[in-house]
């Protein structure tokens, strides 16, 4: 597998349908939203979401969400320590930093992708505090237009504990998009991806990712169908460095509005202005 050598930027088209994309725990859980009303998917919860789609093709993946587990270990640290020759680092007096991130990049393709930054406790040998930058960096998804929030009270039908009585306070709150259309870019760093040893091999890996992003991702909030992915445009240079900056190939994806309010995908037609010398792949999601 050879290292990327060639400088890659892309843009995700989503809709979100009666669902809560990403909520923020300091709002009560409701759909973020900026202050000029336009929503937002964070950058944190897009490489969630680019993790699970890599596990589910195979892939190690380093920062593992609970409740998909691949192993048996409970933290970080435990899943570190479970690769024998992290293991082998850790033990050492003088933990080379350098070649404790050689080896988790190697191990696990979100961190060489992502990054990460490795802080654990001193115990039999020495502490380690190791940060990795990664070449993928995602930008935050904002929505075309302001988005609508619906709240509505849910209860519960049943007792969590025996002999209690149903009242008034087992009363909840949902929040949902109704309608909306995002976008988010992102880019791929050559001289990055040479320190974490990203490859061509990778990069393909993520565009598979990010056709496929809201496959096995239905929740209560996110019911089936609820998030979808319409367009992938993905842009390759033909040098390390490229030949446009990443502001330039992002804001040659043009969106014309089609109806005076617009809510959904159809409603906005997606165009690309030509960059001399720069092809763009146009992908459907599935």
């Amino acid at each position: 597998m050879t290292t990327l050598d060639h400088k890659i930027d892309f843009a995700v088209v989503l809709s979100v349908t009666k669902a809560n994309p990403n909520g923020d725990p300091l709002n009560g859980n409701r759909p973020r939203q900026n202050y000029d009303g336009h929503g937002e998917i964070s950058d944190v919860a897009l490489k969630r979401k680019i993790r699970n789609r890599l596990q589910d093709m195979g892939e190690s993946i380093f920062v593992q969400s609970n409740d998909r587990k691949a192993d048996s270990y409970g933290s970080l640290r435990e899943r570190a320590d479970a690769n024998p020759e992290l293991e082998k680092v850790l033990k050492t007096k003088n933990v080379s930093s350098d070649e404790f991130a050689r080896i988790a990049c190697q191990e696990w393709i979100d961190v060489r992708s992502f990054g990460q930054v490795f802080a654990f406790k001193a115990e039999k040998g020495a502490g380690v505090s190791v940060g990795v930058r990664g070449p993928v960096s995602i930008h935050t998804a904002t929505s075309l237009d302001p988005i609508d929030i619906s709240s509505i009270q849910i209860t519960k039908s049943v007792n969590s504990e025996p002999g209690a009585s149903r009242g008034s306070d087992t009363m909840g709150m949902k929040h949902r998009v109704d309608s909306g259309v995002y976008v988010f870019y992102g880019s791929i760093n050559t001289q990055l991806a040479e320190k974490t040893g990203f490859t061509n091999e990778d990069a393909e890996k993520i565009k598979r990712a990010l056709v496929t992003l809201f496959e096995n991702d239905a929740s209560s909030a996110r019911p089936e169908g609820s998030m979808e992915v319409h367009k992938v445009y993905w842009w390759e240079h033909q040098s390390k460095l490229g030949q446009y900056s990443s502001a330039k190939v992002h804001r040659s994806l043009l969106i014309e509005r089609l109806v005076e309010e617009p809510k959904k995908f159809e409603d906005y037609m997606f165009s690309v202005q030509p960059l001399d010398g720069l092809k763009v792949e146009i992908l459907d999601g599935i």
